[in-house]
């Protein structure tokens, strides 16, 4: 292609081969998407099931195992060693499945976080996903985009693109349309060009696509982008450091488990293979699959109530929040003006209570002194202010049009910001023409000689003005906007609008008041943060008489909180306002700038905070706070970029939805963690314990490797979606580096773990008195169904009666299916092969008692210890 900077729009149109009026079509998009592929960078390969399943074999335990099972098929051991292996097979199926879903899951992340970008195709605008942009689309752009694309640019207004990833150049470069004389630019000088990665700043533009993915200029320098690491979260983090620890300290005790056997010149490779077999069974390998598992189904609940999630740590983070910072317009508040007070003929209306035809005539001199309308679906265009007078008037007296065709607009004086006023003249049914004046109260009384009195004219006096004064004053005490309508009518229109001429003598008609009121379900939320221990605060860029107001109604502004502005901030010192922070409660008339103030005074307080935002300049507060919430519907590219989570209906409810999911998660992982390692405990207590004691092995390899099969795999996920308990959002925030053993599960895991441990031995050692096939068969059962009711004793601290016995479905399934596999292993001819017996009903007696008996125990303790605890 010739340098496409020196083409005009047609030439480079016809290049593209691409309508200009119309884009492409679908069908050809769908071409050229084939022909040149996604507009994406290239990654590193994905891994594969293959892959997945042979990564479950690098462990080196799992390894000598293998080996071991192989030697013992040469020592005639054959049963034992097709089954051990087989045992083995189905642990690294499982494995290979959990971390598919992981990896599934994660992608779907990506996809539902994907941008996407304005394009015209057959004739039409719609959003689509940028990585569907192919040479030829005709792309939109608008302040706070990214360029999702190399293109050549056909529509510049006053736009600005900010280059710096690319070029280096700090300054956002001016772009033009026009095409470039000169063929040899270097990039930075190509002003009729714009390309991917780089960022709208100002204005408005459209532009032909004319290369994706790798052949885009940041395609060439892709080394620079591509980072396919995986963001790991502090809990995996930590998962990871634990793991190694709990291997190494299982190894220690395998090792002497193994040693003290040899001494008591037990088999060698009898011990080799328990030791082994338990070290593998031992070491929680599962358990970083189940973390990243519970955290992607989090996610994807945290979709349904509107919240994406864009980076994966901020599910832990979010549990931590303790600060939420929110915009008012839009986050807090419905970003609708609407029509509350009226007030006219001295008689005032409230809307919200109910509708006076008193007010009819104001209202439809209002619609008609708009420029503002609502389509037949419903859809409002215009100014907001005037979109709220059209509204009030079609809500309760009739349409703008039928009013617009009785009553014709024949001139106009627009709005401007000395005056504060527009004006519009009307066609009247009697030939005579109505002026009408709205505005700014004080500007239109001024310009005021009569006034409405008990539906007459009457001249306007000084009282009157004092009066109209006092209300506008109130109203505006009210957080309200306020407008004030006035008319006059006359015989003809004058050949020169002067608007000294046109806008005197006018009838006060009266004052209409309008706010963007409160969502009604934010109400409830901030009762929610404060009974959470989570402190909501308003920053808004609003007067701080409105702000205030609507705080107020919502429940923010509390009595001993404070107000400030802009202004007052910039007169306080980092340290004063890191003195003040807690006690301020609404930010008004503050810039973007000031969010970043605001954030770290927070954190110098030891505080995690969680901040909305929409605007480019948001980018640096989302990227500071240790939640970034970015708008989903009014926010731009670099604010979503720049966030942690994007909220997809732009509701202050969401964030404190996203909240309450983020601390169940992290509390049904520490669930997870905290029945595996118990479990682990109990398997190592009762081998290690017949050890010492010089007792026979209470457990073939066999059995270890069933149980770890069993009892590790879906229990373990099932209290990854455990449901939230009650009174998840009556605690009070984590700290953020809280251990993952707070709360006294560094003592309660030990315990538990020994109470499994020694229930298995007592079945052991009662199982004796008859046989070792039949000791060995009550422990291997024993510390099977143990660790299952052990499953659902971590489901809560209360009483597994109290939070519903049914309430997790997926738990009683998982224990429905383990039970079963059990059960089968037992009493079918599968026994043999395991070197167990079927037992009688005294055994099974006493099976389930011992089984049961750690739940009994801690269904007991759980009031005492736990009871009054929140």
């Amino acid at each position: 292609m010739r340098e496409i900077w020196t083409l005009d729009a047609l030439e480079i149109a016809k290049e593209m081969k691409v309508d200009i009026n119309s884009g492409i079509s679908e069908g050809e998009a769908a071409k050229r998407l084939e022909k040149y592929g996604p507009n994406t960078l290239r990654t590193k390969n994905k891994r594969t099931i293959l892959s997945m399943f042979i990564d479950q074999f690098k462990d080196y335990m799992v390894i000598i195992l293998i080996i071991a099972s192989i030697v013992s098929l040469f020592l005639g051991e054959f049963t034992d060693a097709v089954i051990i292996l087989f045992i083995i097979l189905m642990n690294a199926f499982l494995g290979m499945i959990q971390e598919n879903n992981a990896e599934k899951s994660l992608e779907a992340l990506k996809k539902l976080s994907a941008p996407v970008s304005r394009i015209l195709r057959d004739g039409k605008i719609n959003d689509v996903e940028s990585q569907k942009i192919v040479p030829g689309d005709i792309i939109f752009l608008e302040a706070g985009n990214f360029v999702p694309a190399d293109g050549r640019i056909i529509e510049s207004v006053n736009l600005k693109i900010d280059e710096s990833a690319l070029t280096g150049e700090s300054l956002p470069v001016e772009k033009v349309s026009d095409k470039l004389s000169d063929k040899d630019l270097n990039i930075g000088d190509r002003i009729n060009m714009v390309y991917a990665g780089t960022i709208v700043t100002y204005g408005r533009g459209k532009f032909i696509v004319t290369a994706t993915g790798m052949e885009t200029e940041m395609g060439k320098i892709a080394n620079m982008l591509e980072d396919d690491d995986k963001i790991k979260t502090p809990m995996q983090i930590k998962l990871e450091q634990l793991g190694k620890y709990l291997g190494t300290g299982a190894l220690i005790i395998c090792t002497i488990i193994f040693f003290i056997g040899i001494m008591e010149k037990r088999p060698v490779f009898d011990m080799f293979m328990t030791s082994v077999s338990l070290a593998v069974a031992a070491i929680p390998e599962g358990l970083p699959a189940i973390v990243t598992i519970t955290l992607a189904l989090g996610v994807q609940k945290m979709i349904k109530r509107n919240a994406i999630i864009r980076k994966l740590p901020a599910v832990e983070t979010l549990g931590s929040a303790s600060v939420i910072c929110s915009d008012k317009t839009g986050t807090l508040t419905q970003n609708k003006m609407t029509v509350v007070k009226i007030y006219t003929d001295f008689k005032e209306i409230n809307l919200k209570e109910k509708y006076d035809s008193d007010a009819n005539f104001i209202l439809k001199n209002a619609a008609l002194c708009t420029d503002a309308f609502i389509d037949n679906e419903g859809k409002s265009y215009g100014d907001p202010t005037e979109v709220a007078l059209v509204a009030a008037f079609e809500n309760n007296v009739s349409k703008k049009n039928d009013i617009e065709k009785e009553n014709p607009r024949t001139a106009e004086i627009p709005f401007d910001s000395e005056r504060k006023m527009m004006t519009t003249i009307h066609r009247l049914k009697s030939d005579k023409f109505r002026v009408i004046t709205k505005g700014a109260p004080d500007n239109v009384i001024e310009r005021c000689k009569y006034i409405i009195k008990d539906g007459k004219v009457e001249p306007l006096e000084e009282n009157d003005r004092l009066n109209l004064k006092n209300e506008n004053e109130k109203m505006g005490k009210d957080a309200l906007r306020v407008l004030a309508i006035s008319y006059k009518d006359i015989e003809h229109i004058p050949n020169v609008l002067d608007i000294d001429g046109v806008e005197n003598d006018l009838i006060f008609i009266g004052l209409i008041g309008m706010i963007d009121p409160p969502r009604e379900e934010v109400k409830d939320s901030v009762k929610i943060c404060k009974k959470a221990g989570i402190k909501p605060v308003m920053i808004t860029g609003d007067h701080k008489i409105t702000a205030m107001a609507i705080a107020k109604e919502l429940g923010i502004l509390d009595k001993d909180d404070v107000a400030v502005t802009g202004k007052d901030l910039e007169k306080m010192s980092d340290d004063e306002l890191n003195g003040k922070v807690k006690k301020i409660s609404v930010y008004a008339r503050v810039s973007p700038e000031h969010k970043m103030r605001i954030i770290k005074a927070w954190q110098n307080n030891k505080a995690v905070v969680a901040m909305t935002g929409d605007g480019v300049n948001d980018a640096p507060a989302l990227k500071q706070a240790d939640i970034g919430a970015a708008m989903g519907i009014t926010g731009t590219d670099v604010a979503k970029e720049a966030s942690d989570m994007v909220l997809t209906d732009d509701n202050f409810t969401t964030i404190v939805a996203a909240v309450e999911e983020g601390r169940t998660i992290y509390a049904n992982i520490k669930k997870s963690i905290h029945y595996l390692l118990s479990c682990n405990i109990g398997e190592i207590l009762v081998l290690l314990v017949a050890t010492l004691l010089g007792m026979p092995m209470p457990l073939k390899p066999i059995h270890i490797l069933w149980v770890n099969l069993v009892t590790d795999s879906l229990p373990a996920l099932a209290l990854g979606v455990e449901p939230s308990e009650k009174d998840i959002m009556l605690q009070k925030p984590r700290p953020k580096d809280e251990n993952v053993f707070a709360d006294g599960l560094w003592f309660r895991i030990p315990v538990e773990g020994i109470m499994i441990g020694i229930v298995s031995f007592l079945a052991f050692t009662i199982g004796l008195k008859e046989s070792l096939s039949n000791a060995r068969t009550m422990a291997f059962t024993v510390l099977t169904l143990s660790q299952l009711s052990q499953a659902m004793n971590v489901r809560s601290n209360k009483s597994i009666f109290k939070i519903g016995l049914f309430r997790n479905k997926y738990m009683i399934l998982a224990l429905v299916v383990s039970i079963i596999l059990q059960l089968i292993v037992i009493l079918t001819p599968l026994n043999t092969i395991f070197n167990i017996k079927n037992v009688n009903l005294y055994d099974w007696d006493i099976i389930i008692l011992l089984s049961l008996a750690p739940l009994i125990i801690m269904e007991i303790i759980k009031p005492i210890f736990f009871g009054s605890k929140k």
